[in-house]
């Protein structure tokens, strides 16, 4: 396989993974070295700027390069310019060697021709469980393998909840959660928060309640999916959701609920080290379905990607890198390290013995689903942006929920 007999590179794909990347990710400055020319030297970029060299991952990353016989040279980039970067360089002829990234990104970097497939790269998945898998593949085909995963889940007041009578084993789907809410109301307290910004990070916040109705993306406008967005523009009616999640980012959701009054906060593992600093007890509940069950929630994390290289003979080594940082034991040391979920159950159950209150975290990771599974790929931008438009119109009272959604689907057509 060679780059020339890939599709070229446009300023539409340029485009699309602006739109889809940083919803759940890490962010920060990154250098710009270029590739050495020297065989004996294999470029990694990854998503992670904030690990300085000495830190516990580039001494991974250095270690796995000592393993395969060759030196690492690694820049780390914020999450958006790694992507436009990635497409740059492979219209340059000089991507990366390994390429760590978003996960929503892979489908678009494979449909653009960025990527090596897991056959011809011979990345192993077989382990890597299939929801999880299914945010790296397009067209049949699969485009690397996950690093870790995070996801979305209710974070609740355990005093709050007390004081209001709720207890938390009662709820189990949205009927229970909204009495549970009524409840905290009339106790004086405050409901649940979240983010309906109109940007990626409100369809990312909206997408387990539209899933967990039942509702697909390829119909906006479905009754499960009118369903969902009226639960939402309910709360809000009601007083059991405060007016602000119309702005609210995921960071400035967190942080009222932080504040101590709310009952429950939708938000994800990357919050785990500002609850322990919360100053009460929590506790973590996955989001239910809208008739009980475990909703899917959209799936953060990166995948380990081998880019299209002129000289193909790198791929061996590549490989080799890739495998190393995907491996039982590393796998755990880096999701630790990121606080997130292991793709793989072996790792989960190794997450959990040494971590109890990670299991709700697994559970949702496990129902969890990417946002360009299904194929949808490259449409998946065009169809969020119409959702959280929907969303944002039916929670300020410009719309009803279906005729939101109505035009939404119409809009997406």
């Amino acid at each position: 396989m060679h780059s020339s007999s890939r599709r070229l590179l446009t300023a539409v794909a340029l485009s699309t993974v602006v739109a889809v990347v940083g919803t759940a990710c890490s962010s920060g400055a990154g250098s710009t070295d270029a590739k050495d020319a020297d065989s004996g030297t294999y470029t990694i970029w990854d998503p992670y700027p904030q690990f300085a060299k000495g830190s516990a991952w580039t001494k991974l990353l250095d270690k796995c390069g000592t393993q395969a016989g060759v030196k690492i040279q690694r820049t780390g980039y914020d999450t958006s310019d790694l992507a436009n970067k990635t497409l740059l360089a492979a219209q340059q002829g000089n991507s990366p060697d390994v390429l760590i990234v978003d996960n929503p990104v892979v489908s678009t970097l494979a449909e653009a021709g960025v990527l090596t497939t897991t056959d011809e790269n011979k990345l192993d998945t077989s382990k890597v469980d299939p929801n999880l898998l299914a945010a790296g593949q397009s067209g049949g085909k699969t485009y690397g393998t996950p690093i870790g995963a995070n996801t979305l889940a209710l974070y609740y007041n355990k005093k709050v909840l007390k004081e209001a009578g709720v207890d938390i084993a009662s709820v189990k789907d949205w009927t229970s959660l909204t009495a549970a809410l009524a409840k905290v109301e009339k106790a004086g307290k405050k409901g649940i928060t979240f983010s309906a910004i109109g940007t990626e990070e409100g369809s990312f916040q909206f997408l387990p309640w539209f899933w967990g109705a039942g509702a697909e993306l390829t119909g906006l406008d479905s009754a499960p999916a009118v369903s969902a967005l009226s639960l939402w523009k309910d709360w809000l009616k009601q007083g059991y959701a405060p007016n602000s999640v119309i702005n609210n980012t995921q960071t400035t959701s967190w942080q009222e609920f932080a504040g101590g009054d709310y009952a429950f906060a939708e938000n994800g593992t990357w919050q785990l080290a500002n609850a322990e600093k919360a100053g009460f007890e929590y506790g973590v509940l996955p989001i239910p379905g809208s008739d009980g069950g475990h909703a899917a929630a959209p799936t953060g994390g990166e995948f380990v990607t081998l880019p299209v290289q002129e000289d193909t003979g790198r791929y061996t080594t590549s490989q080799k890198l890739a495998t190393c940082l995907t491996s039982t034991q590393n796998l755990y040391d880096t999701d630790t390290t990121l606080s997130y979920v292991a793709p793989t159950g072996e790792v989960q159950d190794k997450q959990v013995a040494a971590n109890p209150a990670l299991k709700p975290w697994v559970d949702a990771v496990k129902s969890a689903k990417g946002r360009t599974s299904g194929d949808l790929g490259t449409k998946y931008p065009k169809i969020s942006e119409q959702l959280w438009k929907a969303v944002q119109s039916a929670l300020s009272g410009a719309k009803s929920p279906k005729d939101a959604l109505t035009s939404a689907q119409a809009a997406v057509k």
